[in-house]
């Protein structure tokens, strides 16, 4: 069974930094696609960054573009979110995502495209 595990949220003041990690078990970390998305209160959740196990390839929103920067660690089966620069807006449940197949050329950040969830983690950033 793919479980997925994130970490490192917090509270933080507008314009610092915060590393989140998500950390993979159950399967073989061949192919994959992983991906952030966020849930800030009353709003739907939206895709923030996806990388691809195929090329490398990553996307990030335009809204964290320049600030945050998506990674992964094969050896620790460990994926990360640096996010810099943080703004209040930033403030949200952090989701990562993931599916064992990979895309060239680049990734798509639609919850459609990922069949695993971890259970997030609370970023707040204080103005």
């Amino acid at each position: 069974e793919v479980q997925l595990v994130e970490s490192g949220g917090g509270v933080v003041q507008g314009g610092g930094s915060l590393r989140l990690s998500c950390a993979a078990s159950g399967f073989t970390y061949g192919d994959y696609v992983i991906a952030w998305f966020r849930q800030a209160p009353g709003k739907e959740r939206e895709g923030v960054s996806c990388i691809t196990s195929a090329d490398g390839s990553t996307f990030h929103a335009d809204f964290v573009k320049g600030r945050f920067t998506i990674s992964t660690d094969n050896a620790k089966k460990t994926a990360y979110l640096q996010m810099n620069s943080l703004e209040p807006e930033d403030t949200a449940v952090y989701y990562c995502a993931a599916d064992t197949y990979s895309w060239r050329y680049g990734c798509y950040v639609d919850t459609k495209y990922y069949s695993y969830w971890g259970q997030g983690t609370q970023v707040t950033v204080s103005s």
